[in-house]
């Protein structure tokens, strides 16, 4: 049986501090232009903002799911957006994703990526609903918070090599000095606390927490950086009770007291699949939680790229893990339109069930205007570093209506490093004609199978191409 101490133990020790270091490195993504879903404080839509152009009815929709996200009381229900290849459906829930900000779970996936050897689809399914789900568990904690007055480390008599030290700590209201192992020498060192530093020290792990420099010893002489931060000595007592707030999903608990695996597991990615019974505990224990106010769920979003991929084996199991009180809004997409259901013969709207579709609530996507494929390729010329000139860009907005907003966006790049072949600063008009003329799109590359379809092996294009005969033994 898990108990609460040991569940509460687990998750601190999986608690990772987000190392920031001096270089980054980023890369462009298709999508990495996102910054939210662009809506002002009413919902409504502004025409390009925070890299959203155009759709201003599927994002409107989308900023009224975001809205019942945020409130976290209603959970279990599912959003399709449905439209054309390149209308934006997976911006719209990358700029759902932004918007919603890092403390509500969101879980993205593909739907081929549940056909894996290594898990059951169900239990694919069951990890990335239950990735989506947040616990907010509050735990009290007793900590040392004070000004370091005077810090000493010195060997201890009788060799041996260990440290120990004296730690003199003070408030506005009090000074008390502490005596120090060689484990808490050891951590002082490791943080660089010097006296002036004002820390915190956690009596039951003995974690210390450097908070800054006090104002008291801010001197015009010191030689601080620029990352010095300044902060108050405290007041009252050095030692409080203080609230501790651990956030983390459903997945994270489940792998942690997973005896199989353990928390190292959620750095592997190796989790594999997980017993019920331990779900099972973990649910009536996080209940008890709930109910005693030590804790609170945070519905996330789950979304499923390629919806129409699932099977019927998932789409009736999505079925049943909706009615949970525990499920998050699952958001799906698709570009199909009446098709065969897979793992069926049955055709329907989008390639779901009907039952399912009957639980979604529809958001349609619609084709861009002219004038908005200017604004988006203006925009991923800018994330891009891109410089274009007026001309090219109103050419490759024509390539992108007579083509694809993909094959367009695809151009970008290709056209930027033909200009940099030659020197220039500035995309021109015949760079992007160059780079058209290289790189087929695929109404031309289905033009060019048509003219020379008897080279090709195996053409099923006509019927006077050569096909392939059965050879009987």
């Amino acid at each position: 049986m898990i108990t609460g101490e040991a569940l509460l133990k687990s998750i601190a020790h999986s608690q990772v501090q987000e190392v920031r270091s001096i270089t980054r490195i980023e890369r462009i993504g298709a999508h990495s232009h996102i910054r939210g879903l662009g809506l002002d404080d009413s919902l409504e839509p502004r025409a390009v903002s925070q890299g959203m152009v155009g759709q201003k009815m599927a994002r409107k929709a989308a900023g009224v799911v975001l809205q019942m996200i945020r409130e976290g009381k209603i959970a279990g229900r599912a959003v399709l957006l449905a439209g054309q290849p390149g209308t934006g459906k997976t911006a719209i829930a990358m700029g759902l994703a932004q918007a919603l900000g890092p403390d509500t779970p969101f879980t993205s996936m593909a739907g081929s990526e549940i056909f894996s050897l290594e898990m059951s689809k169900t239990e694919a399914l069951t990890q990335a609903i239950r990735k989506s789900i947040g616990v907010r568990i509050k735990e009290e904690s007793e900590i040392i918070e004070g000004e370091v007055v005077e810090m000493a480390v010195e060997r201890a008599a009788g060799g041996g090599g260990a440290r120990v030290g004296r730690l003199t700590l003070k408030t506005t209201d009090m000074e008390t000095n502490y005596d120090m192992g060689a484990k808490m020498c050891d951590s002082l060192l490791k943080e660089k606390v010097q006296a002036g530093d004002v820390v915190t020290i956690d009596k039951a792990t003995g974690k210390i927490n450097r908070l800054g420099r006090s104002f008291a010893r801010a001197r015009d002489y010191d030689a601080t950086g620029q990352q010095a931060r300044f902060v108050q000595c405290p007041e009252g007592e050095l030692q409080k009770r203080k609230e501790v707030v651990h956030t983390v999903t459903l997945h994270e608990i489940d792998v942690i007291n997973s005896r199989t695996h353990g928390f190292l597991a959620l750095f592997s990615g190796d989790t594999g699949e997980i017993k019920s019974e331990i779900r099972e505990q973990i649910n009536s224990r996080v209940a008890e939680w709930r109910e005693e106010g030590k804790s609170e769920m945070i519905p996330g979003v789950l979304f499923i790229d390629e919806a129409h991929m699932l099977d019927i084996e998932c789409f009736s199991y999505l079925n049943r893990a909706l009615e949970s009180d525990t499920a998050p809004v699952v958001i799906m997409a698709t570009n199909r339109g009446i098709t065969r259901i897979r793992g069926t013969n049955y055709r329907s709207p989008h390639g779901i069930p009907l039952d399912l579709l009957d639980r979604m609530i529809i958001v349609p996507t619609s084709p861009y205007s002219h004038q908005e494929l200017r604004e988006i390729l203006n925009i991923r010329c800018e994330e891009e570093d891109c410089q274009m000139s007026s001309d090219a860009l109103t050419v490759l907005t024509r390539v992108a209506t007579e083509t694809s907003l993909r094959y367009a966006i695809q151009l970008i790049t290709t056209a930027s490093l033909v200009a940099k072949r030659r020197k220039a600063t500035e995309v021109s008009m015949e760079d992007v004609k160059k780079v058209y003329s290289l790189f087929l799109d695929e109404h031309r590359s289905e033009q060019f199978l048509k003219e020379y379809q008897d080279e090709f092996m195996f053409n099923d294009g006509s019927g006077d191409a050569p096909q392939l005969m059965e050879v009987s033994q």
